[in-house]
């Protein structure tokens, strides 16, 4: 056969031939592993097609045209390829060739599933995975002609042009395989890492899992179960079983969504035979490769099918143990998501209303039902703090990162179960909390041996340079000085809430009663520390972004804000300030102060939550109202956080403003239209989801584009290699992390600005 091989004569050397995929295909079937058999239609065809048709030099004169900045154009010429490709006609060989070896598959039903397999794709380096089409269930030849032909066609899809831009593999011989599988009409289906992609600790193996095809999985429609495996021992040392409600089946020669039964909807999907026989053939791949793999896989009559792997290219060297395996001989009274690390122990406060705060003595351990800017006071004064609500990106998650504190989210029932004034013990790596206490030499120990650990596991020597600038979310200006001494090159984001809310009255009850001084006094006595203790590194102050709800907690709050049915959605932000310019010309107010009279001139001004250029064009006109004129040394900043930011960020600029300053998790938020407070919703997201890299690539450019500053403000515990990479390669300025993050994320922005040079090399 001239254009066709059939798996078992395939190996993970014939990546130019049959494509990532399709080596990696072979290579798996040749170790035993259970593979639907099939072939490929080789990366050869392709290129024949093309030169039959002429089509070679048209589509490199097509792409000539091609403006990567104009999103509109990228569409227009990618559907403008794909239908070329798609009306030419294959060659009869091929034609031929493709009917004979279909007749042969041993698929009693004869349908299979037509799959992309690119020259490129899932390498060890690159894995270009999901960028190609994919089609399932197809059980005649004239269907799976059409899909070859579109198969090749998807080279040109918008993602994958600017894929291959990005990542400096546009300008390679890119050949398109396609291979045609039998399809496993799947009860069960799912993937299967071989390292643990939270932690990436390689001693684990992590398997998920949904009723029916795969697709809903890797679309994340539905919540799949999660089981963690020790890859030494094949034992199951986590389960979390998901409800489903909904899968994906072949039904009158279509897919179709159905409703999983009652009876199954709560139950665990995979047995534990079946986990551990998969688990086993998970680890043989990973020692094949020497390198761990992402696996998909599914089950057809109680029989297990690998139908792909590829490597897991963001897999780091080292696993992050910190207090995973801290030993705390303590009964436990209630578990949730780890989200900042330490263990901590105190007397508990049920803290239900700002109005309770006072409650609070410093070292006490702080239970909410669900964190927001009324707490930060409480927050200082804490050990550690305990919610019922709330995700890796609530706000208790994110201001205890910030300020150093144990933090445990999303426990349901904390608030319920803890005793106040009781003394319970936090370990905010492990999400765990613990009725009573420990010996104070123990718990010093133990807190002794998690510093040491810490410090262990840095990667990054001190003197080690970025181009591009690591600063610090800041919560708490008390914390300055020491924050300050770490290698960091400024303040990303000062808090006002922070500072404000210390005072406890409504800023409109001062201003009647004429003390409008001790606001702005209070607000200059943070800056000043925050501002004197980076000097000459930048302070980004990020003006109070109070919601009607949270200045109603505020003493006599209630006589001045209206009742919001949705308040994060509501008066808030930048119209907050034009319609109430006397608070926010407090703010400035003080600010002035700092940078004319105490000639701290590395304060830089942050808007939050923008939503129209008018707003934006106002608020410019009264920071210049108030003396505040932008220079080398004061910097006019945008937050974009609301989509229309991102959708009229050329507009934006054009104002007159001298920088961005992108709220990765509020943005993330208002773009999937998920609640970041709610942790049954928003752990399913993912900054990398498709629309916010989209969202963050044309903020980054633009605003590189028109020379003025930009920096990505991450609130998560860490952030992704993959989007380091990114936002790197599209040119962001600065990264600003919590404090415990400084570190890591150089080391991250360290190896990827090496991975970009080299990328750009070639």
């Amino acid at each position: 056969m001239k254009y066709i091989v059939w798996f078992s004569q395939i190996d993970k050397e014939d990546v130019d031939i049959v494509g990532g995929k399709g080596a990696n295909l072979g290579e798996i079937r040749r170790i035993g592993s259970p593979v639907p058999d099939g072939f490929v239609v080789t990366s050869k065809a392709y290129f024949e097609f093309l030169e039959k048709n002429k089509l070679g030099v048209r589509v490199e004169e097509i792409l000539g045209k091609l403006d990567y900045n104009n999103q509109e154009l990228v569409d227009e010429i990618s559907e403008h390829i794909k239908d070329v490709i798609k009306s030419s006609p294959l060659p009869e060989e091929i034609i031929s060739e493709v009917r004979n070896e279909y007749k042969k598959l041993s698929n009693s039903k004869g349908y299979v599933a037509v799959r992309s397999s690119a020259t490129v794709e899932d390498l060890s380096v690159k894995s270009f995975a999901g960028q190609l089409d994919t089609f399932l269930n197809l059980n005649n030849l004239d269907n799976i002609l059409s899909s070859i032909k579109k198969c090749w066609a998807s080279l040109y899809n918008p993602r994958a042009l600017l894929y291959l831009k990005e990542s400096g593999l546009g300008k390679s011989k890119i050949g398109v395989a396609v291979i045609i599988q039998e399809m496993v009409q799947s009860e069960v289906s799912g993937v299967m890492l071989t390292v643990d992609p939270m932690t990436n600790n390689k001693d684990r193996l992590v398997i998920e899992s949904v009723w029916g095809l795969g697709n809903l999985i890797v679309e994340g429609v539905v919540t799949p179960d999660h089981y963690e495996v020790a890859k030494s021992s094949f034992t199951i040392i986590n389960k979390k079983i998901s409800t489903q409600t909904t899968q994906l089946i072949l039904a009158k020669e279509q897919n179709k969504e159905i409703p999983v039964s009652a009876a199954y909807q709560n139950i665990q999907k995979v047995s534990d035979e079946k986990i551990i026989e998969l688990a086993k053939i998970g680890r043989k791949i990973e020692n094949t490769y020497l390198f761990p793999q992402d696996i998909e896989w599914a089950i057809e009559n109680n029989k297990l099918y690998i139908l792909q792997s590829r490597p897991v290219t963001s897999a780091e060297s080292e696993p992050d143990e910190k207090f995973e395996k801290t030993e705390i001989n303590l009964p436990v009274l209630v578990k949730g998501t780890p989200t900042s690390p330490g263990i901590a122990q105190g007397v508990a406060k049920i803290i239900k209303s700002s109005k309770q705060v006072a409650r609070v003595k410093r070292g006490d351990i702080l239970v909410l039902p669900v964190n927001n800017h009324n707490f930060i006071a409480a927050l200082k004064k804490a050990a550690a703090v305990i919610t019922d609500k709330g995700g890796e990106t609530s706000h208790a998650a994110i201001i205890a990162r910030e300020m150093g504190l144990p933090c445990v989210v999303g426990t349901s029932i904390a608030t319920n179960m803890i005793k106040p004034d009781t003394v319970v013990t936090v370990n905010g790596s492990t999400g765990i909390v613990y009725k009573g206490g420990l010996p104070y030499k123990r718990i010093s120990r133990l807190v002794a041996s998690f510093e040491d650990k810490s410090a262990s596991n840095k990667k990054e020597p001190a003197d080690k340079k970025t181009a591009t600038k690591i600063f610090v979310n800041l919560v708490d200006s008390t914390l300055a000085y020491e924050i300050s001494q770490k290698n960091v090159d400024g303040v990303g984001l000062l808090r006002a809430e922070f500072l404000i809310s210390e005072i406890g009255i409504h800023p409109k009850k001062l201003i009647e009663k004429n003390k409008k001084d001790l606001y702005i006094k209070k607000i200059i006595e943070g800056l000043k520390i925050s501002c004197a203790s980076f000097d000459p590194r930048p302070v980004v102050y990020r003006v109070s972004d109070y919601t009607s709800n949270e200045y109603k907690n505020f003493k006599n709050g209630s006589q001045y804000e209206i009742e919001e049915e949705n308040p994060l959605l509501g008066f808030r932000g930048a119209i907050r300030y034009i319609s109430e310019p006397e608070i926010f010309s407090l703010e400035l107010e003080a600010i002035k102060y700092v940078r004319n009279k105490l000639n701290l001139k590395n304060l830089w001004l942050l808007i939050p939550y923008v939503r129209t250029l008018e707003e934006m064009a106002n608020i410019k006109r009264m920071v210049a109202a108030s003396g505040l004129h932008r220079s080398s040394t004061f910097k006019l900043i945008l937050s974009v956080e609301v989509p229309s930011t991102v959708f009229l960020i050329d507009k934006f600029l054009d104002i007159g403003i001298d920088g961005i300053s992108i709220d990765l998790a509020d943005l993330t938020s208002l773009l999937l239209g998920a609640d970041r407070g709610n942790e049954k919703i928003f752990k399913y997201f993912s900054d990398l989801d498709k629309s916010v890299l989209w969202a963050l690539e044309r903020v980054i450019k633009e605003a590189r584009r028109k020379r003025v500053y930009s920096t990505l403000v991450g609130q998560n515990t860490v952030l992704s290699p993959q989007l380091v990479d990114k936002v790197i390669e599209w040119g962001i300025d600065s990264i600003s992390v919590t404090p415990d993050m400084i570190e890591s994320t150089r080391n991250t922005v360290y190896e990827a600005e090496k991975r970009v040079v080299v990328s750009r090399k070639k």
